[in-house]
């Protein structure tokens, strides 16, 4: 379930992958490695029991049972899963390597630091009456983590990049309660205005191109007409009219940039401009859904 997590954890990478990209050394820093363990720790205890009382509190707990939702929200959900746990694998190993620890060890600090993470909360949803432990869920944040630390291990870069793009959607105003009341709210919650993207470089992936290692093609998934979680299917009186969704799949191909790979003198401006690879930049896009093939201008 997604949508427990605050908006604010997209914010806290970028300005973090900020700070620690600046400043990389190459020897141990046991003074770096202690405040990064402490503050990861801290932060670790902290969202816990935030989420236990604005999240599950709000519940009944009961004994630990499973809950099966792979098919809710068309696996927008999941979508979501795998990409905060390689956002967060990359994150913990970039603080790790900031301190002087060695890339390896890195890698499998913050691939294993984000995993254990998100698997506590799913325990957390296994004693609660609404939810459950989900077997998806856990598949998917394994995705996550595995996409980053597998790249890193073999290339020793990110060449496939998962990116998120949101643009309101117009249909949480019909069931705000579940898809979020206000910007920052349907931002977290509303499925159909989130999109998340895979994007890569031919010129990354076959080195002796000359394709520009910036330039990057990039394909998205996203669902529209989602209204509930386990029906596809929605019907609703709404200011005195009659609206029925019927939710289907969009895939979506587009262009998109590489920011660490764009040649810049600067190095601190370099490691910053890194930071914007959380994002799928707005460009033309090619839709294919319902069967049809539609060309959108702009897309976000």
């Amino acid at each position: 379930m997604l949508k427990r997590f605050p908006v604010l954890f997209l914010l806290n990478i970028f300005l973090f992958s900020s700070i620690v990209s600046i400043g990389q050394i190459d020897t141990l820093n046991k003074k770096r490695i202690a405040t990064v363990s402490i503050s990861l720790g801290g932060t670790f205890l902290m969202s816990t029991a935030t989420l236990y009382h604005v999240w599950y509190k709000q519940s009944d707990q009961t004994q630990f049972h499973f809950f099966n939702d792979s098919r809710n929200w068309l696996q927008m959900d999941k979508a979501g899963h795998a990409y905060t746990n390689y956002q967060s694998a990359r994150l913990v190993s970039d603080m790790y390597k900031w301190s002087g620890v060695s890339s390896r060890k890195a890698i499998w600090i913050g691939t294993g630091t984000g995993f254990a993470f998100q698997t506590t909360l799913e325990i957390m949803d296994g004693f609660s009456s609404d939810w459950g432990f989900s077997w998806s869920d856990v598949g998917a944040n394994l995705a996550g983590a595995v996409l980053f630390g597998t790249q890193e291990m073999m290339w020793n870069e990110q060449r496939f990049l998962p990116k998120f793009s949101f643009s309101p959607s117009g249909f949480a105003k019909y069931r705000p309660e579940v898809l979020g009341d206000g910007f920052m709210e349907r931002l977290l919650k509303d499925y159909n205005g989130q999109n998340y993207w895979l994007s890569f470089s031919p010129g990354t992936i076959i080195p002796e191109s000359s394709f520009p290692k910036w330039l990057c093609f990039s394909v998205g998934y996203g669902v529209n007409e989602k209204l509930v979680g386990d029906e596809e299917h929605y019907s609703i009186n709404y200011s005195g009219s009659n609206y029925e969704f019927h939710s289907y799949r969009q895939f979506l191909i587009s262009a998109d940039v590489d920011f660490a790979k764009i040649p810049c003198k600067n190095k601190t401006l370099a490691k910053i401009l890194k930071q914007m690879n959380y994002l799928k930049i707005p460009f033309p896009t090619v839709e294919i859904s319902r069967g049809n093939l539609r060309f959108n201008p702009i897309y976000f």
